[in-house]
């Protein structure tokens, strides 16, 4: 008697990786390197380029995997391991190498701690992830910290800045990209569904404008961008204690009238 043939199904694991996601947070690593290259050999143009190009794979790799459906654990470990590449201790060499060098010890100092704020950032963000709400991120983006630095020597270099005149501004704004990376501050993630569903026509025209702005003056426009995300999340929590308070207040307003119309 002949027996079915019965299909059995192999339940050890997986061991192969998605490409195309990989390849691109491999690139992202690999601009990170170059522009720690690049800032090595005084090319702090072409180092904040590569910065913003590992920015660029970032966005990519993520979004690549979540449409091809091609999510993995690795994919995320070696994503997270690539930013601190690029982001974390590529941004601290190159921001030390431009600008934070000639102020010694203090200068390295702030370059390590935008690192190791780099690692702690990405390490919560792992650890909590499906835990928060998806429509924000706690604590400023490590690619927003280190796209800051890279536009401000795009800036700089635009307008012939001697850096040299303004190496305690640096400093300082060094050291607030790494506290705004550790906090518990929320910055806004742009993943609302409605928000790409239907948008007034207002809002479209002003999207426009924006893109020929950073067409015409793509370092000017950069700039000011970053500086917008990054003070974003100080003035929203600023102004959602204020709506509190005041909401607050308001309810003690009510609560006392209503206590004395009750009275006898």
């Amino acid at each position: 008697m002949k027996r079915k043939n019965k299909t059995i199904k192999d339940h050890r694991p997986h061991k192969g990786i998605y490409v195309l996601p990989n390849l691109f947070t491999t690139l992202n690593a690999f601009c990170g390197f170059f522009a720690v290259i690049s800032a090595f050999e005084n090319h702090f143009s072409i180092a904040a380029i590569s910065i913003l190009a590992a920015v660029f794979f970032d966005i990519l790799d993520g979004k690549i995997a979540r449409v091809t459906s091609a999510t993995s654990r690795f994919g995320v470990e070696y994503d997270s391991l690539s930013d601190l590449i690029s982001f974390g201790l590529g941004s601290g060499l190159v921001m030390y190498l431009w600008a934070l060098k000639p102020m010694g010890r203090i200068g390295w100092l702030a370059a390590f701690l935008f690192t190791i704020c780099g690692a702690l950032r990405l390490a919560r963000f792992n650890t909590q992830a499906g835990q928060s709400s998806g429509n924000y991120f706690v604590g400023l983006p490590i690619p927003a910290a280190a796209g800051m630095c890279a536009t401000t020597i795009l800036f700089f270099d635009r307008f012939n800045i001697p850096v040299s005149d303004h190496n305690i501004i640096i400093l300082i704004m060094t050291y607030c990209l790494s506290f705004l990376m550790v906090s518990t501050i929320r910055y806004n993630s742009f993943k609302h569904p409605e928000l790409y569903r239907k948008i007034k026509f207002n809002v479209l025209v002003a999207v426009v404008l924006i893109l020929i702005f950073i067409a015409a003056m793509p370092a000017v426009a950069l700039f000011f961008l970053g500086v917008v995300y990054v003070l974003s999340g100080p003035l929203n929590l600023i102004l959602r204690q204020c709506i509190k308070k005041e909401t607050a207040d308001n309810s003690k307003e009510l609560d006392q009238e209503h206590s004395e119309l009750i009275k006898p």
